[in-house]
C-alpha cells in the first residue's frame, strides 16, 4: 500500500503543492517510512503569501475581542485534541509520549496568553502634551508575517509564534520542518474549526527552497525563526537586506553550574533529566556540567550510575524517559561527535553507541537509538565543549571556583540558557547579575520563561532586538503610530514658522 502524501494548507484547504520534490517522513523508533512530504516551491510559496494578503484587510480591521475569541475557542479546541497532537508528535519526532505532552501544553500556554490580546493592544494616551494637543499612540499589526520552525518541537515553537501574531492582527505562513510535518496541519485544522477565517494561517511544507521564497517575498514583512545558529545568521542577514523584520532564534551550549554546596541529589536529577530528556534535542538541554571544587568527584559516580540507568524505550512505551534519535544523518552526527571527543582526550565514562535498537522494544531494531553518553575532564578547547552537538551527550568540565565558572560561561560564543545549583543567596544573586546568558535558571536547570515573560538567547544565541511570545512577542508582531491631535477652536492664528514645542 503507498505511504500517504502530506501537502500543504493555504486559504483554508489542503494543497498537494505544485513541486516535484518530496521528502520521507520516518518513524524514528521503528526507521519505517510512514509518509511522504511535499516540499515546496517558490509557486506554492506565492500561493500561501497571497491568500495571507488577501484575508489581511478584514482581519486586522476585526476587533481585537473577536480575534481573541477565536483564540479562546482554539484554546479549547487544544485541551480537547492535546494528546492526539503528541502522539503525533512522539510518532515522527520520537520523543516520549509524556515529554510530548509536555510540550503540547507549553503550546497552550501561549495562546492562553494570546487570548488577552485586548489588553496587551491598549495604547498610551496623554491630555493636553501641548496647548490644546493631545497625544496617543496605538498599535497596529505588520501585514504578513511567516515562521520557519526546527523538528525538535513541532508544536511549541510554532505557537511561540503564531497565536501572538494573529492575535495581533496579522495573517501567518508557517514553514514547519519537514521531519515531523503532521503536527502543522493538525493545528491548521483546529484553527478553522475554531472559526478563524480562510487564509489568515497558512503551512508550506519544505526546506531551503521554501525558506528563501519567504525570505525573498516582498509582501512578507517580519520572520521569525528557530533553529541552528548558522541558519539563524542567514536568515537575520537575508531578511534584513529584504527589508523585514526578523527575530532568529539559533543555537545554544548550556552550562550547568553545580556548586559545592549545591544539594547533590536534586543536582544530580537535574542534570540527568536535563542533559537527556527528549535525548538531548533541546535548545535548552543542559549539554555542559560545571563542577566547582570537590563536587565532581563526589556527584561523577552517581552520575555515571544515572547515565547507564535511563530507560531508553519506544516513545510510546509510557515508562520511557529517553527515545530514538530524529534521524539516521543526526545519529551519525552524534557518534561523530562522540569519537571527536575521545580523541580530543576527554574521558568517556559512558558511550551511548553501544545501545541497540532490540533493547528499546519490539520492532525497534532499525530505528535510530542511542543511549545516553557522558564524558569527564573535558577541557574549553575540545569541539565537543565549543559546538552544539544536539544529541544525548553530557560534558563535565571541572572548574577550582565560582569566578571560573562565571568566566567560562561568559567567553562562550553562545548564552542561550544557564542555571546555577546552589544553596548560598549571595552566589545566586551574582551569578545572575553576571552570567551573558538570556536565561538563567537558579535550581532549575531548564529555565524556559512562561507565557508572559517571553524566550530568548544573548550573544549568537540571538540575531535581533526581541525575544519569542509574551510582550515581547506582541512588540515584534505590530508596528507603534504615534498620533496628535488638535481641533479647529483650539489653533493658534496664522501659519508657524518654527518647531512646535510643548507651550
Amino acid at each position: 500500500m503507498p505511504t500517504p502524501h502530506i501537502g500543504h494548507y493555504i486559504n483554508g484547504s489542503s494543497a498537494a503543492g505544485q513541486g516535484k520534490r518530496s521528502q520521507a517522513v520516518t518513524n524514528p523508533a521503528t526507521g519505517a517510512v510512514t509518509a511522504h512530504v511535499a516540499l515546496a516551491d517558490t509557486h506554492d510559496v506565492a500561493q500561501a503569501v497571497v491568500a495571507a494578503q488577501a484575508a489581511f484587510p478584514a482581519w486586522a480591521d476585526a476587533p481585537t475581542l473577536r480575534r481573541a475569541r477565536v483564540m479562546l475557542k482554539f484554546l479549547e479546541l487544544l485541551h480537547q485534541h492535546k494528546d492526539a497532537l503528541a502522539q503525533a508528535i512522539t510518532a515522527e519526532h520520537g520523543k516520549v509520549f509524556t515529554d510530548a505532552q509536555g510540550e503540547v501544553a507549553r503550546g497552550i500556554d501561549i495562546v492562553e496568553f494570546a487570548t488577552g490580546i485586548p489588553q496587551l493592544l491598549k495604547g498610551d494616551f496623554t491630555d493636553q502634551v501641548a496647548t490644546g494637543i493631545d497625544n496617543w499612540t496605538l498599535r497596529q499589526p505588520l501585514g504578513v508575517v511567516a515562521g520557519i520552525t526546527p523538528f525538535n518541537f513541532p508544536v511549541m515553537v510554532p505557537m511561540w509564534m503564531f497565536p501572538v501574531a494573529i492575535a495581533c492582527g496579522n495573517t501567518f505562513v508557517l514553514k514547519p520542518s519537514p521531519i515531523d510535518p503532521t503536527p502543522s496541519l493538525m493545528m491548521a485544522d483546529l484553527l478553522k474549526q475554531a472559526g478563524l477565517p480562510d487564509g489568515v494561517f497558512n503551512v508550506v511544507q519544505g526546506d531551503k527552497e521554501a525558506v528563501d521564497a519567504l525570505l525573498d517575498h516582498p509582501d512578507v514583512k517580519a520572520v521569525s525563526f528557530v533553529g541552528s545558529t548558522p541558519i539563524a545568521n542567514y536568515i537575520y542577514e537575508t531578511g534584513a537586506r529584504h527589508g523585514k523584520r526578523v527575530q532568529a532564534l539559533g543555537g545554544a551550549k548550556n552550562h550547568m553550574v553545580v556548586m559545592p554546596d549545591a544539594d547533590l541529589d536534586q543536582s544530580l536529577d537535574a542534570l540527568t533529566g536535563a542533559a537527556y530528556g527528549s535525548a538531548g534535542e533541546r535548545c535548552m538541554a543542559i549539554s555542559v556540567a560545571v563542577l566547582v571544587g570537590d563536587v565532581a568527584d563526589k556527584i561523577m559516580p552517581r552520575l555515571i550510575e544515572g547515565t547507564r540507568a535511563l530507560k531508553v524505550l519506544n516513545g510510546e512505551n509510557l515508562a520511557a524517559e529517553m527515545g530514538p534519535i530524529v534521524t539516521q544523518q543526526a545519529h551519525g552526527r552524534i557518534s561523530g561527535y562522540i569519537a571527536q571527543g575521545v580523541s580530543e582526550g576527554a574521558q568517556l565514562l559512558v558511550d551511548g553507541r553501544g545501545f541497540k535498537g532490540a533493547q528499546a522494544g519490539a520492532g525497534c531494531e532499525n530505528g535510530f537509538w542511542l543511549g545516553g553518553t557522558l564524558f569527564d575532564h573535558v577541557t574549553t578547547d575540545m569541539r565537543i565543549y565549543k559546538e552544539e552537538i544536539f544529541g544525548p551527550v553530557l560534558a563535565c568540565v571541572r572548574v577550582p571556583d565560582f569566578a571560573t565558572a562565571v568566566q567560562i560561561i561568559n567567553d562562550h560564543e553562545f548564552g542561550n540558557g544557564v542555571s546555577c545549583f546552589t544553596r548560598d543567596g549571595n552566589v545566586a544573586r551574582e551569578f545572575s547579575r553576571r552570567i551573558q546568558v538570556g536565561m538563567v535558571g537558579i535550581n532549575v536547570p531548564i529555565p524556559v520563561p512562561m507565557a508572559w515573560h517571553g524566550f530568548g538567547g544573548w550573544k549568537r544565541s540571538l540575531f535581533g532586538d526581541m525575544h519569542a511570545y509574551g510582550e515581547e512577542g506582541v512588540r515584534f508582531y505590530t508596528k507603534q503610530k504615534s498620533i496628535m491631535q488638535r481641533w479647529p477652536e483650539s489653533t493658534p492664528k496664522g501659519a508657524e514658522f518654527v518647531m512646535p514645542t510643548s507651550k
